[in-house]
């Protein structure tokens, strides 16, 4: 089989999602193998995971390099992830096609990932109320309590997802990250996500190199692609403002809960062109409504001229 260079563009533009979001990879690389490309969704995928134990290692390195990692939650999610996912693997073979699991984990990630979109809204609007702290892209990682019960909770539930669906090591993962550690800033969530997801994948990779249906040719076409689209992704994403990181994770969560729930590609392309532009205009408004008012300063400055004169009796 020739080499597909679509395939490899495709994917080069899923892995740049990849690195400012730390998610939508197999939300998104897995659906645009089937969708686009005809490829089984077995091999898919096993592809996808196998790609990506290649693809995350690039975009984590980075964020380590510039200190954007919590060390202890990494850990503390392995100890369960890695594991599960293994026998993720085990367990989607046992199963299986599966094909109303499989249903049923994609309407249930499709609400988890909906949900967390609407948060982090209600979080960028609380923040600029002034209830929450602003959340710059960069400083020191915030002093954060770690909980390992439940975080190795996550790790676990999050891997053998993975294992069975190759979704969700970053997607689920990092929606439950924002709710046991809501103080964390958006690209130290980005980064801590990445590099967790790292000996994730691995550990799913080699059970589908095992027991999947591996596909080198496609690998090789997401490896051409994710490698530096995930590294461009990642760069822009250890130096963002965490805002900005915020609306397009907020994007990413929306794509991935869409598809999820079936929806068709021109449709879901319509919609996502839809929620850009309300991205990008509705925090301009409040400027828009400023500018009238200050604009019409100078007419008011004479007008306020007479009362200094009222006042020339009081002097008397």
């Amino acid at each position: 089989m020739d080499f597909d260079w679509t395939m490899a563009f495709g994917s080069f533009l899923v892995a740049i999602i990849v690195g400012l979001t730390g998610m939508g990879g197999g939300a998104l690389m897995t659906p645009m193998l089937v969708t686009f490309f005809g490829v089984s969704p077995l091999a898919a995928v096993s592809s996808d995971l196998v790609a990506a134990a290649v693809m995350k290692p690039v975009g984590s390195a980075v964020h380590y390099r510039q200190g954007t990692i919590d060390m202890r939650l990494v850990g503390w999610l392995c100890a369960g992830s890695v594991p599960a996912a293994f026998s993720g693997v085990l367990l989607a073979r046992a199963l299986g096609h599966g094909d109303s699991i499989q249903d049923f984990i994609s309407i249930a990630m499709g609400v988890a990932l909906m949900i967390a979109a609407g948060g982090l809204v209600l979080r960028a609007y609380l923040a600029r109320r002034g209830r929450a702290g602003a959340d710059d892209g960069g400083g020191e990682a915030p002093e954060i309590r770690v909980r390992p019960l439940p975080t190795v909770l996550v790790g676990a539930v999050g891997g053998l997802v993975v294992g069975i669906t190759s979704v969700g090591s970053g997607s689920l993962i990092i929606v439950a990250l924002l709710a046991l550690y809501p103080a964390l800033k958006a690209n130290h969530l980005v980064g801590t996500d990445l590099l967790q997801a790292v000996p994730l994948v691995f550990a799913a990779a080699l059970g589908h190199l095992l027991f999947g249906d591996f596909r080198m040719e496609v690998t090789a076409a997401l490896l051409v692609g994710s490698v530096p689209g995930v590294y461009l992704g990642s760069k822009i994403s250890s130096r963002a403002p965490g805002g900005l990181i915020r609306r397009v994770l907020a994007l990413v969560l929306v794509a991935s809960s869409l598809k999820m729930f079936g929806l068709a590609t021109v449709p879901l392309a319509w919609t996502l062109t839809a929620l850009t532009l309300a991205t990008i205009t509705l925090p301009l408004l409040p400027r828009l409504r400023r500018t009238p008012a200050s604009s019409s300063a100078p007419a008011d400055g004479p007008a306020a001229g007479p009362p200094p004169r009222s006042q020339s009796p009081a002097v008397r």
